[in-house]
């Protein structure tokens, strides 16, 4: 029997801990899309306490907190900073095979240097250690630890970078850079949709009136962006894309709809959200970025606590989306016209893994490797298992050593072991292969497939 996470956590062949520990280990980070604040990072941002640090904001927690039986007013309700703490130490055993437990783990062991087991007899005095280690620590503190060489923020279009502008200047040894994420401009139905408008406009010294003018704002805005060091886009592919592509006339009467005050249909947002994605997949090919497609989202479930918390509080789940259609279509219409950018689908729905998988050899050029990724495990799936069959459809069906590794993916300034997370998984998942007679032994390759996902491949596939 193994001990409880021990140097060896995940690594259970010879080769899989050579790979890990001799290569994988103490690689630098990059985090090319994450929902950091760029504001708590210039402000060198300190947490009151571990439930601060912790549970704030932490939507993956507190679905695991009320799923346990947690009252809401000990998750996002005003019960004490110390309760909160005490009540998810106590569900969190109960938490076997959730990803949530192993991250906590490792979050105490190396960003802390706790080894514990966190549980309702432990909270006590993991309460007082915690908090006297964060004492010293800031969002810098963090960044640094864990060796991130470059964090990516998620930023909009309107969005003046002020704070990367600072960040810029100090001396963290983090590149903060910016990454563009037009999804106010995408969501043509929300109430506030007009108003964006306008506050687009103003920064983009553009007279919104038309869908042209709104593609003019945003390719404004790209410029803007790329001068201060931006390199990818971010979009969430909620609905299904129409398998035929609108023409710029029906997306013109569209806009025009909206602005004299209808909201569209389901058929009719779809139109508009593949005509906005193939007008600035257009601008991001000339720029050189890379277009990141984040597929199969069902947000917003419960209206009644959407009412009260907000987006983005644990309401969120899997949509049994059919995409794959629309997306050929996007991408085939971007390829024709010689404006296809690099693009990485993202795939939340497992069932669709194999799907999205093998789109990508449908448009890999040979201009770059890997130019069509397989984004990493997402969301829902980056768990241990959802991990490990991400690298093997890809493995599957592409090239895994072209392969840009992995995300947080988190608001949260103590998600970075989930890196350390991901490269155990991978080294392990090469190991099997090797101690299977699949791959040889020895294999140079295998040194660099590893520093290539785990860190030079980002590097180099988003120019960064």
């Amino acid at each position: 029997m193994k001990n409880f996470m021990d140097d060896d956590f995940l690594l259970d062949t010879p080769v899989a801990r050579e790979l890990y520990h001799g290569v994988a280990a103490d690689l630098p980070i990059i985090d090319y899309h994450s929902h950091l604040q760029q504001g708590e990072i210039a402000a060198r941002k300190r947490f009151a306490t571990i439930t601060e640090l912790w549970l704030g904001g932490d939507h993956y927690k507190w679905r695991l907190m009320r799923s346990a039986g947690v009252g809401e007013h000990m998750i996002t309700g005003d019960a004490s900073p110390r309760d909160k703490f005490s009540a998810f130490c106590r569900v969190l055993p109960q938490a076997i095979g959730n990803p949530i437990y192993h991250w906590s783990h490792l979050e105490l062991r190396r960003i802390f240097g706790l080894d514990a087991v966190i549980n309702a007899q432990t909270a006590p005095a993991l309460w007082d250690q915690l908090n006297e280690r964060l004492a010293g620590m800031d969002s810098w503190s963090f960044l640094e630890q864990a060796r991130v060489e470059i964090a990516c923020t998620t930023d909009d279009p309107a969005d003046d970078l002020a704070d990367h502008a600072r960040i810029a200047g100090m001396e963290l040894k983090t590149r903060v850079l910016p990454a563009y994420r037009p999804d106010r401009a995408m969501r043509i139905n929300d109430a506030a949709f007009v108003d964006y408008l306008q506050r687009l406009g103003g920064v983009a010294n553009v007279e919104i009136g038309s869908f042209a003018s709104l593609i003019k704002a945003l390719a404004n805005r790209i410029e803007f962006f790329h001068a201060q060091g931006a390199r990818i886009s971010d979009h969430a592919v909620d609905i299904a894309l129409p398998q035929k592509a609108p023409s710029d006339a029906e997306l013109e009467s569209l806009f025009a709809a909206r602005l004299a005050g209808r909201t569209l249909d389901a058929s009719e947002l779809g139109q508009y959200l593949a005509g906005l994605l193939a007008h600035l997949g257009r601008h991001y090919a000339r720029h050189d970025w890379a277009m990141c497609l984040h597929i199969g989202a069902q947000r917003n479930n419960n209206s009644r606590q959407f009412g009260t918390l907000g987006a983005d509080t644990g309401y969120d789940s899997i949509s049994d989306m059919s995409c794959s259609a629309g997306l050929a279509c996007l991408l085939d219409r971007l390829d024709s016209d010689g404006c296809l950018p690099k693009t990485m689908l993202f795939c939340l729905n497992p069932g669709m893994s194999t799907i999205l998988s093998t789109m990508l050899g449908n448009f890999q050029d040979g201009s770059i490797a890997g130019k069509l990724q397989f984004g990493p495990a997402w969301w829902f799936n980056d768990h241990r298992d959802g991990n490990l069959e991400q690298i093997r459809t890809l493995a599957c069906h592409g090239v895994l050593g072209s392969f840009v590794g992995m995300v947080t993916d988190s608001r949260s300034f103590a998600s970075y072991p989930r890196h350390d997370y991901f490269r155990r998984l991978l080294c392990r998942q090469l190991g099997q292969w090797v101690d299977g007679g699949e791959y040889p032994a020895g294999e140079s390759a295998l040194a660099e497939i590893v520093q290539g996902i785990c860190y030079t491949n980002a590097k180099n596939y988003f120019a960064l």
